[in-house]
């Protein structure tokens, strides 16, 4: 016997198909398992953005001491650090259109092969033509590619791993999301700055030149351990029926009935990105710099450790509070910036006594409770929020966009840290306190337009989609080519419900 709520939102089989649905979930036979593996394989993937884009920042203090000349003194040093992010953008645009336009699994498969290749390349042993300046050149050049094959992770593996949750129990969905997406950037995250201390360690600083190798080759193992369930993945069901690879998209009626909602979500991913990603680029260099030159470079590692392991506790709370019914990702996020930004101004001002060696643990702690924050809001709800705030047929270019938006943030934050840094001159109290000045005057604009944006619910990819089919049909677009078969159509049923395919949805 369905429960009121249950039946709230009951999708009934018409009597032609041998679908049942209650609370949006789909009751075939698959088993728990069935239905999580394939959240875990288009998810984790970011496992590999978080590592590869973290562990240039111990790699990007190991290059500067082994090349203080041809790389602290020229441009390389930010390209290094920052070129995956323009390869990024790239990626996040290309495989948003073909996700859509031809299928979630082979944009993912395709983009899994990408990163697997370029990051075995990107060790910069190959191209190097033996000279720092060939070598520094072939490592950009490679981080570049490395970046557009990371780019797919975001419109076609969050994506299909949003829609896949829309098989889970309801109460759940948001946090195996987040678990399988922004836990995974997070935890490696965390891994990327044990490796880096424990490479460093075994190698010794006399070997540095294997050291970053080394740290960089390890980012081939996550991609690999994934190529398998990748390949056997198939199209998630609400992609199956309401793609629109096969009929023509209506662009004009897009764009006008999202480009405000996109619009907001691009703005808040793009302060997120600002903040979190240079400031982890950076970390280690800060805290070497905190310790002194004389500090060996393990020990600044290893103080790195701490401020990443932050981020756990941060995007692991943000997960479960996300899901709460009182609370919600929309909610979740607006509370996390807000906070962040309040930490922020703390740090500024108490800057000149936190930036003391006696000091340094005091640092890592309350820096850490920055960075928690961040994940506990934005880190963890700004993907779930644009996985879930348009409708299926054009999930994996809304979300490319919005996540485009905020690599662009992360690749501008990236240089302004580091010009906002260099302008303090010989002032450190200055060059350390202004980033978290501009970091959290845009951490308080960001709350601010949270909310702006609708409220997000268990079934709101449903209904979106159904809100979209009504609107296309409203302004003459003819729906029945929507779907990756023909059956797969959704017409108004004139009493208040929308028929998908073969399914009665109550709205």
């Amino acid at each position: 016997m369905a429960s009121a709520a249950e039946t709230s939102n009951e999708t009934y089989a018409t009597g032609k198909g041998d679908v049942e649905r209650r609370g949006s979930v789909t009751q075939t036979e698959k088993g728990r398992w069935e239905r999580l593996w394939p959240v875990i394989a288009c998810g984790a993937g970011l496992f590999s953005d978080g590592y590869l884009n973290n562990i240039i920042g111990p790699v990007n203090t190991m290059l500067s001491r082994i090349y203080p000349d041809s790389y602290t003194k020229s441009s390389a040093q930010a390209n290094v650090a920052s070129i995956t992010f323009a390869g990024t953008v790239l990626g996040m645009l290309f495989f948003g259109y073909t996700s859509d336009h031809y299928s979630r699994k082979w944009s993912l498969f395709a983009s899994t092969l990408i990163i697997i290749l370029f990051a075995a390349l990107g060790t910069g042993s190959y191209g190097a033509g033996g000279s720092p300046t060939g070598l520094l050149a072939a490592l950009v050049a490679y981080r570049f590619f490395l970046g557009i094959g990371i780019g797919g992770e975001y419109p076609a593996g969050s994506v299909g791993c949003a829609e896949s949750t829309g098989e889970l129990k309801q109460g759940t969905r948001n946090k195996w999301f987040i678990l399988f997406t922004n836990v995974q950037i997070d935890l490696a995250f965390l891994v990327a700055a044990i490796v880096a201390t424990v490479v460093v360690l075994i190698t010794g600083e006399d070997h540095l030149r294997v050291a970053w190798r080394v740290c960089l080759g390890l980012g081939i193992l996550p991609p690999l351990s994934l190529l398998y369930l990748r390949l056997k993945l198939q199209e998630p069901e609400a992609f199956k029926r309401e793609s629109l690879a096969n009929a023509k998209t209506p662009w004009g009626l897009i764009i006008k009935f999202y480009w405000f909602r996109l619009g907001i979500v691009s703005i808040i991913w793009f302060i997120y990105d600002f903040s979190a990603y240079s400031f982890s680029i950076y970390a280690t260099s800060i805290l070497a710099n905190l310790l002194g030159e004389s500090a060996p470079l393990w020990k600044s590692l290893a103080w790195n450790i701490l401020i990443n392991f932050f981020y756990m506790p941060g995007c692991l709370a943000g997960a479960f509070v996300a899901d709460l019914p009182s609370m919600g990702p929309k909610k979740t996020l607006c509370i996390g910036v807000a906070l962040q930004g309040v930490i922020g101004f703390i740090m500024a001002g108490c800057y000149p006594y936190l930036n003391r060696p006696e000091n340094v643990a005091g640092f890592v702690v309350v820096y850490g409770v920055f960075l928690a924050l961040g994940e506990f809001g934005p880190g963890d709800n700004i993907g779930l929020v644009a996985s879930k705030t348009c409708a299926t047929g054009i999930r994996g270019q809304y979300y490319g966009i919005a996540a485009a938006v905020g690599k662009i943030g992360a690749f501008a934050g990236s240089y302004a840290l580091d010009a906002i840094q260099k302008a303090a001159g010989d002032d450190k109290n200055a060059a350390g306190r202004n980033p978290f000045f501009v970091a959290s005057s845009l951490a308080f604009l960001a709350a601010g337009l949270v909310l702006l944006l609708p409220h997000i619910g268990q079934d709101t990819i449903d209904q979106e989609d159904v809100k979209f089919r009504e609107y296309l049909l409203a302004n003459g677009y003819d729906t029945s080519k929507m779907g990756l078969q023909s059956a797969s159509t959704t017409t108004s049923d004139g009493e208040g419900g929308v028929v998908v395919g073969d399914e009665k949805t109550k709205v």
